[in-house]
């Protein structure tokens, strides 16, 4: 019956699963089953898979060893036998224990004759005269008529748990790789606070924190998600996304722009509060390309398709500069800044704008000053003073008719 080996070479095909490994299985399982019904004490029992189930051969397998003295026998089966007794009362965290400390001793206990494995070399050679010691001895067991049907159920049953693990490790593999990067998915449901993300092979989950606030997410909505973490559960993997992240809006820059995903535009930094606003710092070399206009594009059909999928999300594009004051100046626009003031040991920089531009500099809550911080990595003052033309030199005499002052700690750069 080659039908049974030819079904398994299919599904292992389909499944991508090795059919060595499938027949490795197989074995393994019938072997138990045959030595939970039909074995005897100190058999070591060992299957070779047939075509045809009914006619796998079945073997206790022992390894040939000296002949042991008559007495160290008869004490080594005694002290099994109390050993066996005494094995019955340890619990299972005792056992743990004893077998680590051994190991970390280093202390490796003498091989000892175990009758389940090893035979003497006068009794193997009452069975085959030509066995040396350390040959492996096959003693062909008997097949009892209700094996069959057992051993067919047991192979079902391998197959079966095989085929699921293999697409659970298929599954995990696939979105291990995908780990760090920005996918596609559709919203499939709302459990609790949760959202589970169809991905098509798996589905991934979408918790409360890494949602973005306000975002209404109905079922059969095409999303991009990033996929921040994947773990193999017991149930599965566990595949863990993010709309919040500020790797998802690096990715749809480098997936929406072009000039980006090609290096002709360097992405420098990101600063991002989800739901509210990013800002997002680019570069070139290249004197012919504008990078903002670039990011925006025509009529701001770009930065208008990444604003859509970051579900209506403000995105503030500036242009990196190596020099600080021109990079904190270019990272509170829209505000205009009159004077930048910095201390390169504390990282820390005094900006200075007219009344008019105070309010735009801080933002909202002090958000522009907080996400400009963020992505320079300076702390950053917004002073606001009148008179800003005149001289500078005696800008710090003036009287300042009003002060807002806001202070905002830049974060440390994840090596």
């Amino acid at each position: 019956m080659k039908e049974i080996t030819n079904a398994i070479k299919q599904i292992c095909d389909e499944k991508q699963l090795e059919y060595d490994a499938v027949i490795e299985t197989i074995e393994s399982a019938l072997a138990a089953a045959y030595r939970k019904d039909f074995g005897k004490k100190n058999q070591n029992i060992k299957v070779e898979f047939a075509e045809e189930i009914t006619k796998s051969k079945i073997y206790d397998v022992k390894t040939v060893v000296d002949d042991l003295p008559e007495e160290e026998l008869q004490e080594l089966e005694e002290g099994e036998a109390e050993e066996k007794e005494d094995n019955k009362k340890e619990k299972k965290e005792d056992k743990k224990i004893e077998t680590v400390k051994v190991e970390e001793d280093g202390e490796e206990e003498e091989r000892k004759f175990n009758h389940k494995t090893d035979i003497q070399i006068s009794d193997a050679k009452m069975i085959k005269k030509t066995v040396k010691v350390g040959d492996e001895l096959k003693i062909k067991l008997e097949t009892p008529p209700a094996y069959g049907r057992m051993a067919a159920q047991t192979a079902k049953q391998v197959i079966i748990q095989k085929l699921r693990e293999a697409e659970r490790e298929m599954v995990f593999s696939e979105f291990k790789d995908k780990e760090g990067e920005v996918v596609s998915g559709s919203v499939q449901r709302r459990e609790g606070s949760v959202i589970l993300v169809d991905l098509g092979k798996s589905v991934g989950v979408l918790p409360m924190d890494e949602q973005i606030r306000g975002e209404k997410y109905l079922p059969g909505e095409r999303i991009k998600v990033y996929v921040k973490q994947v773990s193999l559960k017991p149930r599965g993997p566990e595949i863990l996304l993010s709309r919040t992240s500020e790797e998802i809006l690096k990715k749809i820059f480098y997936l929406e722009i072009p000039e980006i995903s090609n290096g002709l535009i360097d992405l420098k930094g990101v600063a991002r509060e989800a739901g509210a606003r990013s800002k997002v710092a680019v570069f070139t070399d290249s004197e012919n390309v504008d990078p903002i206009g670039s990011c925006v594009g025509q009529r701001g059909a770009r930065i208008q398709t990444i604003i859509t999928e970051l579900g209506g999300e403000k995105v503030d594009i500036i242009e990196y500069d190596d020099d600080p004051v021109a990079y904190i100046s270019n990272a509170l626009s829209p505000a205009k800044i009159i004077k930048v003031e910095t201390d390169e040991e504390s990282k820390k920089a005094k900006v200075f704008v007219s009344s008019d531009q105070l309010s735009l500099a801080i933002g909202k809550s002090g958000q522009n000053a907080r996400l400009a911080a963020k992505l320079t990595g300076w702390n950053i003052d917004v002073l606001q003073l009148e008179g800003e033309e005149d001289n500078d030199d005696t800008l710090e005499e003036k009287e300042l008719e009003e002060k807002a002052e806001i202070e905002t700690e830049a974060p440390t750069e994840e090596k």
